[in-house]
């Protein structure tokens, strides 16, 4: 209240305390009307009610003169009932405050319980879908797939899993950013709902993306699924004025719910969609247990050639390389194997492709390279002239930035002289586009190691490229040599195979023929001019020892 607010009201209850003197008879409700109105106007401080009281007696008392004895009691009385009235209006406003303390409170509550209850059921949106495509995720989905596993009584009925990938989604986020990526999957999800809805699709993450059919009749039915879903994904898709045209990878699963779980169904799936992929993509694959047994098998192979290696289980044998001219031994070739404790002696076909795989190539092929040259460098006791030791180099090995210094820490560490080691390349490997891996053959053959190209003919099989390369020698892949084993098709392969010695003689590079087995085959390569060959014709991979026994 302003000043002036304050003295009309003070006023006002003067003067109706003042009318409640005299009028009558008594009535002390006045009293404590004006008590309630004091508190109501906020004048409820500690000293209000005492000045109150100490204004109204010298107010109506010595002011105005009212000192009979009766208006004495009365004044007492009233002073009373405003003490009363101003009190009781304290504690009425003190409970009504209190309640709307206490309701204020409960609506806080209520509404931080309702907040509650909408994050969880907000948490459980986002706990079972794929907030991207609304697609139910990777919870829902195994969920839903040991539900329909563990259903009571449902042991003879079957149960199947497709489980997609795009193929080279990669690139669209590459190409044209993330955000592109995120409207494409979106549309796929929307494509793959219409064309399937009956059976529950799911997105586990990334472009993977997995349907459930809970109830199936056998693999033609997950097949149907498959091809519905191929056909969905491949229709041209308009992404934000980008027209995307796509495919998919799926690999089926199918088979009897009693006996399966979960974790196994998924396992085999995944397997299932690399085999698509490893086809070329844009199609489904089947399940095939035997092959995948196999996969596991070459996968424990791959897993144990570390610790193989520690514990010596691989060895050497070298099969000999023989003059075509005088019949003299020119060189070995070093063969691995793999002495294996529980599967017996494996030949290299049977691991080297794994650890080409798995990049344990490196290690192993740096054995091989090692052991070579320890080997081969006993053979100077011999007397007679040692052949050099031809060591295969694969592809992995041959980028490694440390190969030359590698070479040349062997060679001083075994003694073997360079000119005595030839490095086998892949003509793959020599047509890289990379210039590193080819400068770093230039130093080792500058260093006079012995370069040869392995299997020639598989390849490009291009003459041209090898007059600026470090080559030393061309190995005539063993599929030229078989064909002379018969006079009819022999006669195309020796033409070949002639015109492969003439042009390789021209660029003074040696000509070795693989797998000659026979007289006859070592006969015609001597005729048409080939410099030396191998296989069983001339000598059996053999161990070191029979390799010095044969020099001597």
């Amino acid at each position: 209240m302003t000043q002036a607010q304050l003295e009309s009201l003070l006023d006002r209850l003067t003067g109706e305390l003042a009318g409640a003197l005299l009028t009558e008879p008594f009535d002390l409700r006045a009293g404590h009307r004006v008590g309630a109105e004091l508190v109501a106007a906020h004048i409820a401080s500690a000293e209000g009610l005492g000045r109150t009281v100490e204004v109204i007696q010298l107010r109506l008392v010595r002011d105005l003169g009212l000192v009979a004895e009766d208006v004495e009691d009365r004044m007492a009385r009233l002073l009373a009932a405003v003490a009363t009235g101003y009190a009781r209006a304290l504690r009425d406003r003190t409970l009504d405050e209190q309640e709307s303390i206490r309701r204020a409170a409960m609506r806080a509550r209520t509404q931080a319980e309702r907040a509650l209850r909408a994050s969880e059921a907000r948490f459980r949106h986002q706990a079972t879908h794929d907030p991207l495509t609304g697609l139910p995720n990777r919870t829902l989905f195994t969920e839903r797939l040991a539900a329909a596993i563990n259903e009571p009584g449902r042991g003879a009925q079957r149960v199947g899993v497709c489980f997609l990938d795009l193929d080279r989604f990669k690139v669209v986020n590459d190409t044209l950013g993330h955000q592109i990526g995120d409207l494409l999957l979106a549309t796929v999800a929307e494509r793959l709902s219409k064309a399937i809805g009956e059976h529950l699709v799911a997105r586990l993450g990334g472009d993977e993306f997995v349907i459930l059919v809970e109830r199936t009749a056998g693999t033609d039915d997950m097949v149907a699924v498959a091809e519905a879903a191929l056909a969905a994904v491949r229709t041209p898709a308009l992404v934000d004025g980008h027209e995307l045209q796509i495919s998919a990878s799926i690999g089926i699963v199918e088979r009897q719910v009693a006996g399966a779980n979960p974790t196994d169904l998924m396992r085999a799936a995944d397997s299932t969609l690399h085999w698509a992929k490893s086809a070329g993509g844009a199609r489904w694959a089947l399940y095939d247990a035997e092959r995948n047994q196999r996969e596991l098998a070459r996968y424990a192979l791959s897993a144990a050639i570390p610790a193989a290696l520690e514990r010596g289980e691989f060895y050497l044998d070298y099969q000999p390389l023989t003059s075509l001219r005088d019949g003299s031994l020119v060189g070995v070739e070093a063969l691995v194997r793999w002495r294996h404790p529980e599967l017996g002696v494996l030949r290299p076909d049977s691991f080297i492709g794994l650890a080409e795989e798995t990049g344990l190539i490196v290690q192993l092929g740096g054995w091989v390279l090692a052991e070579a040259c320890r080997e081969a460098e006993a053979w100077s006791a011999g007397g007679a002239a040692a052949p050099f030791v031809s060591v295969n180099l694969a592809v992995r090995q041959v980028h490694r930035p440390g190969l030359v210094q590698e070479v040349r820490t062997l060679l001083r560490q075994t003694g073997l002289p360079p000119e005595r080691l030839q490095l086998e390349i892949t003509e793959s490997t020599m047509m890289s586009t990379a210039k590193e891996p080819v400068r770093a053959l230039r130093v080792l053959a500058d260093l006079g190691v012995r370069i040869a190209i392995d299997d020639f003919g598989t390849g490009y099989s291009n003459l041209a490229y090898l007059r600026d390369l470090p080559v030393t020698e061309l190995k005539v892949a063993g599929e030229f040599v078989a064909g002379l084993r018969s006079s009819s098709v022999g006669r195309t392969d020796e033409r070949i195979l002639a015109s492969l010695v003439s042009l390789a003689h021209a660029l003074d590079l040696t000509v070795t023929a693989e797998g000659v087995e026979t007289a006859g085959q070592a006969e015609r390569l001597r005729a048409i001019g080939c410099d030396a060959a191998q296989g069983w014709h001339f000598g059996r991979p053999a161990p070191a020892d029979r390799i010095l026994a044969r020099i001597r």
